[in-house]
């Protein structure tokens, strides 16, 4: 599904950045780092390295924040601006290249907000996915009826054809799951979650079973957050913490979901701030063991 990042193979040079297999948009976003990086060691502005460079200052700034398409030549340029030479220069452009392809999620585009696009890019490329839910089971762990009753109370307007892309876009982020080398994931979800009946008792005693299967899996943790824990520190908002793969940690983020789009939290301190937080909901919550048994009470 996606073309091979850096690598490091015997002929690698040891100084050379390595970048795994990972998405568009991660690359993206860490080829900016690289480029702010370079710009920051020049001791430029943005203003200067565009003007250097010949783009608008909001071009480098987009380059930079991850939310632009980075094509080699206009890499070469800003990299130029900066002063930087080989071999950095030739491993950014490799990289470059590397980053303009189109996510698998494009297929799903006319029924899926860009904002959420890029969030589904970066589920993909996580190695571990920490997530809190207060009112709906997480996509990645949704049946099919289940996610169906969710979308028909999201968006009671939706057409039978955007309702199967609802639908069929959960389960392709699903595949992830079933990979050789999947992510770890662990859930906790507020007991709430599982005494609302969304879609009648049938739908929720086969998501329940879902999640009863889900949670046997040596990469998956299920965990109930009770009504008796009482006020606990997720009660704000719920969040997914994605961890990423070795060469692209220092872009490990926090997403917040809102009826108008999305919010990425990605300062050391935020990330800091929502690991405390689930570990802190993690001990809050039923073990698996127990959580499973409740899920497996339910009826």
């Amino acid at each position: 599904m996606r073309d091979a990042g850096r690598v490091r193979t015997e002929n690698t040079p040891a100084n050379e950045p390595v970048f795994e297999p990972v998405g568009q948009t991660l690359r993206r976003r860490k080829l900016g780092k690289e480029l702010k990086r370079h710009r920051d060691a020049a001791g430029l502005t943005v203003r200067e390295v565009a003007r250097l460079a010949g783009f608008q200052q909001g071009t480098i700034s987009k380059i930079e924040n991850g939310r632009q398409t980075i094509l080699p030549r206009t890499a070469k340029l800003i990299l130029q601006a900066c002063d930087v030479g080989a071999p950095d220069m030739d491993t950014l452009l490799r990289f470059a290249a590397e980053s303009d392809d189109s996510g698998w999620w494009l297929t799903f585009s006319d029924t899926m907000p860009d904002w959420f696009g890029t969030y589904v890019d970066l589920e993909s490329d996580a190695r571990t996915i920490w997530t809190y839910t207060s009112e709906l089971v997480d996509g990645l762990l949704q049946t099919p009826e289940y996610a169906e009753a969710i979308t028909r109370a999201t968006f009671p307007g939706v057409s039978a054809e955007e309702l199967r892309s609802a639908v069929e876009l959960r389960q392709a982020r699903q595949a992830q799951l079933d990979r050789s080398n999947p992510p770890q994931l662990s859930v906790v979800l507020n007991e709430a979650v599982l005494r609302r009946p969304v879609g009648g008792p049938e739908v929720m005693r086969a998501q329940c079973e879902r999640l009863v299967q889900l949670a046997k899996r040596p990469n998956i943790t299920v965990r109930v957050l009770p009504f008796e824990a009482g006020a606990h520190p997720g009660m704000k908002t719920p969040f997914t913490l994605l961890g990423f793969p070795e060469g692209f940690a220092d872009l490990d983020c926090v997403y917040l979901e809102n009826a108008n789009g999305s919010v990425w939290q990605e300062r050391p301190a935020d990330i800091a701030h929502y690991t405390d937080v689930h570990e802190r909901l993690q001990n809050l919550a039923l073990s698996q063991r127990k959580s499973v048994a409740l899920l497996a009470s339910l009826d």
